[in-house]
């Protein structure tokens, strides 16, 4: 058990009759680095299997370049314009900055820490090693001569820094090389710069269980490619660049077609951050510093070797028993010798992804109706999918069959906007009606509507809402679930949302919708006052929430607000949480749980006692303004009284304090809770749904 330190706050008890204080939201951006800190804790933790190990390692990497293209970037951004708008604990944006900075450079000390001191010496025990050049064998260094005159020397360039030859653009997220050499006749020195390129894998395999870094590779060949010049040193080093895109949607004629521009322009963003290895001389370190702009707090001195992400490479290794051990996805039990489309039919059917199969269920679901010939409409979103889509696949299959197909396909979901526009072009080439979605939104529900002909000659919307991507490959490892229904008012929303998206409409009322940005957060809004009311007149009242990210004001105010009441607050939040829980006066009955583990939580669960008959909900939206304010998002109302105490269990499980968690103490720190007082294991929440039928969140 280890507590997270990292910016510990002073916080002070608040009376009843007080307005709510000014210190009462932590810093936002903090409350990100806490998540990935506990990434990597579970990196840290030596009862997992190695390979899981590394791979934390790997995620924390990835986490952290993509929280410094777009959070810190989006902070530099608004220095640079003047727009220097405090947060909402106060903190300037160059504030912010440097308190990032501080966290970072630990957070980045302690991760390789981790790599070196103990997964890296756990591997060698293993059988598996990344070993430097000095240490191969002749045998490999002859190997890795014929392989770098094979693979890399042809796709290298150095490029020098001379009066000729300006300093060359570094392109974000690359590994680079910093060389300086000295030519023996004229003893003049000059620095050159070599991009290691991305088609070469992170780590060079020599016998299937040693590896090599690929700097490593060049480095040691740097003599063929500045024949004639002796090489001074050479250091590593790596960029990360704004890589948030801007497009003015109101000013745009064709919204693919800037945003191709845009794409093409992401890797010239601004420096964020700039890596180098701790061992880089002084010398080296300012021409890179001056070139590429970069002040002391961005620049972050590592021991190599750099841009551990690719120790995502070792997870793939065929080493079973340093895994996490294989998950087979069930099938419902209500699906398994029954028709689909049957079974939906005659009830509304609740699957929790990856426990049970997204195959079987959601991509089923999307092909039948494509094979179907009494399906006669396919409406679906697409947000984030896998590049070998089989729903896309089948939605296009269903259009080649003359049926009525209309995919939104949101093209601004950051990251994945390339896949997006090419999933977009093959649908509409198939005959698809393609959507960009409403202007100045981001459509982030997850809906899929299919109308059949049934037997008598009636039409019937089978619906489904689900709280995850429709992509295969997170779905094997992302935590979601999804509702199947043909119920009348449920068909009667999705229709109406879906004419909305595709239309013109100003609709903001739903029958078992909740929908942003129109209706969702007064929504939320209502149904925590109403449980305050319930509260003050001796109902049973309750607030449970499940979400990724918890960091709108609005909503912790009213949560702050019903806890000064008295309504007991659960929250059970994966990522960021700027809400401060059991302060005296101001959050007492307020409990934040976080759960990481082998599968992403990333459901959004909301129940309310509402005086002993719970409304539950589930959904897409998380709790940030950008969410509730700027998207498109859609919670449905379960209302099947078994999915709703199973769903309210569920919360009940991740809340117990004989569940392993993460708490959240009042000054922003985190304490994982693993074992009891007399040192028993507590109960594991994803390895009890995995291995336990009864208490999965399932039908039938």
């Amino acid at each position: 058990m280890r507590s997270a330190t990292v910016g510990v706050e002073t916080v002070h008890a608040v009376r009843d009759d007080e307005p709510l204080p000014a210190d009462r939201f932590m810093d936002r951006e903090v409350g990100w680095l806490r998540f990935n800190q506990r990434v990597l804790e579970l990196a840290e933790d030596t009862s997992l299997p190695l390979l899981e190990r590394a791979l934390f390692l790997s995620i924390f990497s990835n986490n952290l370049d993509e929280f410094f293209m777009v959070r810190v970037a989006g902070l530099k951004r608004r220095l640079a314009t003047g727009v220097a708008v405090s947060s909402p604990n106060g903190q300037s944006p160059r504030e912010q900055l440097r308190t990032i900075s501080e966290v970072t450079h630990e957070l980045m000390e302690r991760h390789a820490e981790c790599f070196h001191t103990s997964v890296a010496p756990a591997l060698v025990e293993a059988g598996i090693r990344i070993v430097r050049w000095k240490d191969l064998t002749k045998d490999e260094a002859q190997r890795m001569h014929r392989f770098f005159r094979r693979a890399i020397y042809p796709v290298l360039t150095p490029f020098a820094v001379d009066p000729s030859h300006p300093f060359p653009y570094i392109s974000g997220r690359s590994l680079n090389l910093a060389v300086t050499v000295r030519d023996p006749h004229t003893g003049r020195q000059t620095f050159a710069r070599i991009k290691v390129p991305s088609v070469l894998p992170r780590f060079i395999e020599l016998d299937g269980q040693r590896f090599v870094p690929v700097e490593d590779v060049i480095s040691a060949h740097l003599p063929q490619l500045f024949e004639g010049m002796e090489i001074q040193e050479h250091h590593a080093f790596r960029v990360t660049r704004n890589a948030d895109l801007e497009v003015d949607e109101d000013e745009t004629d064709d919204l693919v077609k800037s945003l191709e521009q845009e794409l093409l322009r992401r890797r010239f963003g601004p420096l964020v951050r700039l890596e180098v290895e701790e061992t880089i001389s002084d010398e080296i370190l300012d021409i890179l510093r001056e070139e590429l702009g970069a002040v002391e707090e961005e620049i972050y001195r590592v021991p190599g070797p750099l841009d551990l992400a690719g120790l995502s490479q070792l997870h793939r290794l065929d080493r079973p028993e340093l895994k996490y051990s294989p998950m087979v996805p069930v099938e419902p039990r209500a699906l398994a010798q029954n028709d689909f489309f049957d079974v939906v039919r005659s009830r509304e059917l609740l699957v929790h992804h990856p426990y049970e199969s997204f195959a079987t269920t959601t991509e089923r679901f999307i092909a039948l109706a494509a094979a179907d010939p009494k399906v006669v409409a396919i409406k679906q979103t697409l947000y984030r999918t896998s590049g070998d889509s089989p729903i896309v696949e089948a939605l296009i299959e269903a259009a080649r069959a003359g049926k009525e197909v209309v995919a939104l396909v949101e093209i601004k979901a950051r990251f994945d906007e390339q896949n997006n526009i090419r999933w977009a072009r093959k649908l509409e080439e198939a005959g698809c009606h393609v959507v960009y979605g409403v202007v100045g939104l981001k459509t982030h529900c997850k809906l899929a509507l299919v109308v059949r002909q049934e037997d008598d000659g009636s039409l019937l919307r089978y619906c489904h809402v689900g709280t995850g991507n429709y992509n295969p490959s997170t779905a094997r490892i992302y935590e979601d679930f999804g509702l199947f229904s043909t119920d009348l008012e449920m068909g009667e929303d999705l229709s109406d949302l879906f004419n909305h998206l595709t239309g013109f409409s100003r609709k903001k009322h739903y029958r078992r919708l909740l929908v942003a940005p129109h209706a969702l957060r007064e929504g939320l809004m209502r149904q925590i006052q109403h449980e305050v009311n319930n509260h003050a007149q001796g109902l049973p009242a309750r607030v449970r929430i499940k979400t990724n990210s918890l960091v709108d004001e609005e909503v912790i105010d009213a949560l702050y607000s019903a806890s000064r009441a008295g309504v007991p607050i659960d929250l059970w939040v994966r990522g960021s949480c700027v809400l401060r829980p059991g302060v005296e006066g101001l959050s007492e009955t307020i409990r934040v749980r976080s759960i990481l583990g082998r599968f992403l939580e990333h459901s959004r669960v909301f129940v309310f006692e509402n005086g002993g008959e719970p409304q539950v909900w589930i959904g897409s939206a998380d709790l940030m303004p950008r969410n509730l304010d700027r998207r498109v998002e859609a919670l449905v109302r379960v209302t099947d009284p078994g999915q709703r105490a199973r769903l309210a269990g569920l919360m009940d499980l991740a809340m117990a304090d004989s569940t392993s968690t993460w708490h959240l103490n009042p000054d922003g720190s985190w304490t994982r809770f693993t074992h009891d007082e007399e040192g028993t294991p507590l109960l594991d929440l994803q390895n009890t749904l995995r291995g336990d039928r009864h208490l999965r969140v399932v039908d039938g």
